[in-house]
């Protein structure tokens, strides 16, 4: 393709008028949307209305007056529509780690008598470290298997299946349905963790019959750093599952102050403790953009986009080093693509150094994110340009872009 080709795709491109809801600095190609979105201009002013307004002026009214007290029920509710889930079966709070445990455990009770955990090996390392504590907590046991053996390995120890749905590094993706029927053939429960799915591929929770899943509000929601996460609970369970996190907000009656708890009968028996309101604010304002688009058509630009990125890398690379380790399929991957390379964090400094940021995963993934509110196909076809000359030049062995950084 060249240039010219993809910069006609872009006038086709029915998303291309999302661009400018994005503050993003001019002539940066931001490929690292999967880890961190940028911030939406809706959600710089929301924040700036909650902070200046509701917390500057109305204060401890706003619980009242602004809704504060509504957040997590009212961003669930507009989350799952996004995620193919009944508005009443999702919350937004807390994060995701600390969601993971609470679903986790709360499967556990559902399943009494079975004390197995399952998940795969080299799943995102911080599911499988809250996974391994709580295993340890509840007398549970933790148990991770190669990807390709999981489906045999359910079995009736299990309680239940914990998977993230797209692959935080490969991009690999699940086939929900599937992995879901098989897990309740065998009487599990399953758990699906959506961080790499939830505003950039069509995801139907309930078309799959999932039980639970939890998911990210700062990555492709570009709520945010650190914005809430979000849970889903099928509504079949909610008057049983029970969450370990026992705090006022999880209360039927939270301002009744009564000293022994006695939990919602739906989906507010997972939250915990107070919202982060300004937080709550700018994931809202966020997910509010996001739901202007169509979730099948954000997800076949963004795939579209992929499958231009691959080509034009592996057209040029010329025996640079670079090895595609993402599934090339678009219905097997998420919408970000992976090379590995020898020196793959020196090429990544390299590339933000020449304004096009991705970023890297041990031991020498490089991982390219393709939001398709903002990103163009013409800066897609550039970044392969530029990393093409990264490697070719060997602008990237410089002791500058070996040094490691804390946050790779």
């Amino acid at each position: 393709m060249t240039r010219d080709d993809a910069r006609r795709l872009d006038a086709d491109d029915p998303l291309a008028r999302f661009r400018d809801a994005f503050d993003l600095p001019e002539g940066m190609i931001y490929l690292d949307g999967n880890s961190l979105g940028p911030p939406p201009r809706a959600a710089l002013a929301r924040l700036q209305e909650a902070a200046d307004r509701e917390w500057g002026r109305d204060l401890i009214t706003s619980w009242n007056v602004n809704g504060w007290i509504d957040a997590p029920l009212r961003v669930g509710g507009k989350i799952a529509g996004l995620i193919g889930a009944k508005p009443n079966e999702v919350a937004a709070a807390d994060s995701t780690s600390v969601n993971l445990f609470k679903l986790a455990a709360g499967a556990l009770g559902l399943r009494p008598g079975r004390r197995v955990i399952l998940s795969e090996t080299g799943n995102f390392p911080t599911d499988l470290y809250v996974l391994e504590g709580l295993a340890r907590t509840a007398g549970a046991q933790l148990r991770a298997v190669p990807p390709d053996t999981l489906l045999d390995a359910i079995d009736g120890d299990t309680a239940v299946v914990v998977l993230t749905h797209v692959h935080y590094k490969t991009a690999r993706r699940w086939d929900m349905a599937q992995v879901t029927a098989r897990a309740h053939q065998a009487g599990a429960l399953m758990l699906w963790d959506l961080s790499h799915s939830t505003g950039a591929v069509a995801v139907d929770l309930n078309g799959a019959n999932a039980d639970l899943a939890v998911g990210c509000g700062y990555k492709y929601l570009n709520g945010g750093p650190g914005a809430p996460a979000f849970l889903f609970v099928a509504e079949r369970h909610q008057a049983q599952i029970r969450s370990p996190l026992s705090g006022w907000m999880g209360h039927a009656e939270p301002f009744a102050f009564e000293d022994g708890y006695r939990p919602a009968g739906d989906i507010r028996a997972q939250l915990c403790g107070t919202p982060g309101v300004l937080g709550m604010a700018a994931l809202e304002a966020a997910v509010d953009l996001q739901r202007q688009a169509d979730p099948a058509a954000v997800e076949a630009k963004g795939q579209a986009l992929c499958d231009l990125f691959i080509a034009e890398v592996e057209g040029r690379r010329s025996g640079m080093g670079v090895q595609l380790v993402t599934p090339r399929q678009a219905p097997e991957r998420g919408l970000h693509v992976s090379f590995t390379h020898p020196h793959g964090y020196a090429v990544v400094q390299a590339l933000i150094a020449r304004g096009v940021v991705g970023d890297f995963r041990a031991p020498d993934v490089m991982r390219f994110g393709f939001s398709p509110l903002y990103l163009s196909h013409e800066e897609v076809w550039r970044a392969a340009e530029i990393l093409h000359e990264v490697l070719a030049t060997g602008a990237w062995d410089d002791e500058a872009y070996r040094t490691r950084a804390a946050v790779t």
